[in-house]
């Protein structure tokens, strides 16, 4: 089955380029001429934008620049498209727990001991999650210091090309009404709007359960003035620094599949940059390797120091989650998040469902018990309780499966990124410190408890068995091996241990590149010319509930300001 997958996955990039060659649709036409894979790029190639990243932000800013620059847009993966896994609701596990060396999600553990994942192909994160779609609030807006009008208009933007409203069916709507039972109020309805209370949110993924990604925004580009690169692993930034008072971006040097170099260059201009939108890890990442970071650490690595820039890989963070899994008697529907309930605890609860194998801690437990050489259980139920052989039965064989989690606001905890190898396909090493800070654990702990009022509701009954109630399934389902870090078993249950015992990812890093540390108000890297970095390592929160549509959005709403920039003849 492993075996099968992984080589569902080696053959996914052939298979994306021979959708576009054969499609007959005029809305991907425009791949036609300006996505091609990197073996067919020119030895040097010239450019008035060169952006280092196809993912969630770097497809909305490459679409926008192009309406009237010359654009460069480089992804070291391949298409999502002609991927049934990337493309369906029903993939999301599979591809995530696909671990092949061309995969499009690149595994990596943190030093925290958590399994977590960095997109590799175009679309970036939105090709791989669970497509929960929703804005930023408006007091998030207003620290980061945005343009509220722009951002709305940003946001509309996206949302003309990937965000629809999900059906909400029996699963989703008991998890609402547990919600509101369980004092998470008002009822906000559907909306992309970020309000305290238990909502509907948007999703990417469209009636027929087809998933629409930040690739989908290229449909806006200029296709006489963009060129999208596939399988393009930049190697890194390029620097004139003789005879200037701060170093200057002139080019970077990226590899195609075969592993030639080729040399993309900007044009003459003082207004022509390189533009980094490779994530929190990726941005990071290559700034050192290109020279600019902690001095210390790039001289240990041989590097050239460019510019000795602490704060680069600092202040990084992923938002925890903990997640129960519940066996439902009862038909669920498939469905990944639709209902979040915004609580006022600074926790955030969300649902999915669907049948068993389709549950992403089942599928994860299952590979990475096999790659870590785990001996525990992925579903643990402990001995001393008068129903656990017929939960270990239920767990086994039940048919339908449903998940509640959390995500910690925030997080207050912060970490850290350093270099491992000087080869950009390498994982660096990476630190979250989850739960340092003590208020990401009472928020956790609130949550958990929330967690459990949803699943005594009268809404959610009929969804358990008649002999579950919140504390078995807390106190029984502790150990889904989604992480190495050391479990504490003991009579009493505590919930402060739960989330430290079953912490694990929920995608959402972001930091390594932040605002007036690395890069100043308007995402220009403090200390160089015709650089910028501009994506989610720059936030010092995740915004929203899900930080997705505000990546896509920041994209866009940077894109149209360095166009205004560009046309009025001054910076900003």
């Amino acid at each position: 089955m492993i075996t099968e997958i992984m080589w569902r996955f080696l053959a996914a990039n052939f298979l994306g380029l021979l959708f576009f060659i054969s499609s007959s649709s005029s809305e991907k036409a425009p791949y036609y001429t300006f996505v091609r894979d990197a073996t067919l790029a020119h030895p040097t190639s010239y450019y008035d934008y060169i952006i280092i990243g196809g993912g969630t932000s770097g497809c909305a800013l490459a679409a926008t620049l192009s309406e009237s620059s010359k654009v460069l847009l480089l992804e070291r993966g391949g298409l999502p498209y002609g991927d049934p896994n990337i493309m369906n609701i029903r993939g999301f596990a599979a591809t995530l727990s696909n671990t092949s060396p061309r995969s499009p999600s690149q595994l990596f553990i943190s030093t925290d001991g958590v399994f977590n994942h960095r997109a590799r192909v175009l679309g970036g994160g939105s090709a791989l999650n669970a497509g929960f779609f929703t804005r930023a609030s408006s007091g998030y807006v207003s620290r980061v210091g945005w343009d509220p009008t722009l951002v709305r208009e940003s946001y509309e933007w996206v949302e003309r090309k990937v965000a629809f409203e999900p059906p909400v069916l029996r699963w989703q709507s008991a998890v609402r009404g547990g919600l509101l039972e369980a004092g998470v109020e008002p009822y906000n309805g559907f909306t992309f709007e970020h309000l305290n209370g238990t909502k509907i949110g948007g999703t990417i993924f469209d009636q027929n359960g087809y998933r629409h990604t930040a690739a989908d925004l290229l449909e806006y580009a200029n296709p006489s003035l963009i060129t999208v690169y596939l399988h393009a692993t930049v190697q890194k930034i390029l620097f004139i620094t003789r005879g200037l008072p701060k170093p200057r971006a002139y080019g970077v040097v990226f590899k195609d599949k075969n592993g030639n170099k080729h040399l993309a260059l900007l044009n003459s201009g003082p207004k022509n940059e390189v533009i980094l939108s490779a994530g929190a890890i990726g941005s990071p990442q290559i700034l050192m390797l290109s020279g600019i970071g902690p001095a210390q650490e790039l001289i240990a690595h041989g590097i050239r120091v460019i510019l000795n820039q602490p704060m680069v890989g600092q202040g990084l963070s992923d938002n925890p989650m903990n997640a129960v899994l519940i066996p439902s008697p009862r038909p669920v529907e498939t469905s990944l998040i639709q209902v979040v309930g915004i609580t006022q605890y600074g926790s955030f609860i969300e649902a999915a469902s669907g049948p068993a194998g389709f549950s992403w801690i089942s599928t994860f437990a299952s590979i990475f018990n096999q790659l870590t050489n785990q001996t525990s259980r992925p579903f643990t139920v402990m001995s001393n309780k008068t129903t656990s052989v017929q939960m270990g039965k239920k767990l086994s064989t039940n048919k339908y499966v449903g998940i509640i989690l959390q995500k910690i606001k925030g997080p207050l905890s912060t970490g850290y990124l350093k270099l491992q190898t000087t080869n950009p396909d390498d994982n660096p090493k990476v630190t979250f410190n989850y739960f340092d800070n003590p208020l990401d654990l009472e928020r956790c702990v609130q949550g958990i408890k929330i967690i459990r009022r949803v699943i005594e509701s009268k809404s959610f009954s009929s969804f358990k068995y008649f002999f579950q109630n919140a504390k078995d399934l807390t106190d029984d389902m502790l150990y889904v091996p989604m992480n190495l870090r050391p479990k504490h078993v003991s009579a009493t249950f505590s919930e402060e241990q739960y989330c430290k015992d079953t912490v694990m990812t929920i995608w959402h890093y972001h930091g390594g590149c932040q605002m007036d540390r690395v890069v100043d108000s308007n995402y220009r890297v403090i200390g160089a010319e015709s650089l910028r970095v501009i994506d989610g390592s720059t936030f010092y929160a995740s915004p929203g509930t899900n930080p997705q549509a505000t990546v896509m959005m920041l994209g866009r709403y940077m894109g149209q300001r360095i166009l205004r920039e560009r046309s009025w003849g001054r910076k900003e």
